[in-house]
């Protein structure tokens, strides 16, 4: 997979890389950035993720700075909301705490008070890369947020390599969701419908399993060349 695939991205180690397009040597340590806007308030909301590595894979390390009144939500079966603002000391914090994990792979739901850009800064994952999504047992709903490892915009299954099962489905959000179902199409061949989703650089989205589904091991062999 070329570099140029990483939309939004801009590496950092650009000696790293041009050595990389010279000999061909695969290198360990790609480190970049990419940005995501968002707006004001409930309307501005946005499903955010993390899709770069560093040394400390927390909310608090993550999300370390954005605007005061900013809110995160990450969701286990149901939400847990962290705010941005002031510590008993007069710092800027999140609170209950920071400690919460956002590895690659993983998101929730960003506001802000104000119009605002994201950033995230690490590592481009390289290798083998792994993100379960777990099943759902018989006659229970269990939907989970997930996203690329990779910051990478293309199709979920065709290109990113998430391997569905009939009766999948997948929910984007943008001022409201959008809605994907895996499932066979007129032609009897199992696709996305109404089409393949393809989420943005930086954008997570909701997974459904369909009932009585086996886990899903989201398994991508990424390297940049």
């Amino acid at each position: 997979m070329r570099t140029k695939v990483l939309l939004g991205l801009a590496a950092i180690a650009a000696s790293a890389l041009t050595s990389m397009a010279q000999s061909n040597v695969y290198s360990l340590n790609v480190v970049g950035y990419y940005n995501v806007n968002i707006g004001v308030g409930s309307t501005g909301k946005r499903m955010i993720a993390n899709q770069l590595n560093t040394t400390n894979n927390t909310i608090g390390s993550v999300l370390a700075s954005v605007p005061e009144g900013s809110q995160f939500f990450k969701f286990n079966g149901g939400f847990t909301a962290y705010a941005y603002g002031p510590d008993d000391n007069g710092f800027d914090n999140w609170a209950p705490d920071g400690l919460a994990t956002l590895n690659p792979g993983e998101g929730g739901f960003f506001q802000s008070p104000v119009v605002t850009t994201v950033t995230f800064v690490g590592e481009v994952l390289q290798g083998s890369l792994t993100n379960t999504i777990p099943s759902t047992p018989p006659g229970n709903a269990h939907k989970v947020i997930r996203s690329s490892m990779v910051p990478q915009s293309a199709g979920i299954t065709s290109v990113l390599g998430l391997a569905a099962d009939e009766g999948d489905q997948l929910y984007t959000f943008a001022g409201g969701y959008t809605a994907f179902a895996y499932g066979p199409d007129d032609n009897g061949f199992d696709n996305w419908a109404p089409s393949e989703p393809a989420p943005a650089v930086g954008e997570a989205f909701f997974y459904l399993k369909v009932n009585g589904g086996p886990t899903t091991l989201w398994v991508r062999n990424f390297t940049v060349q």
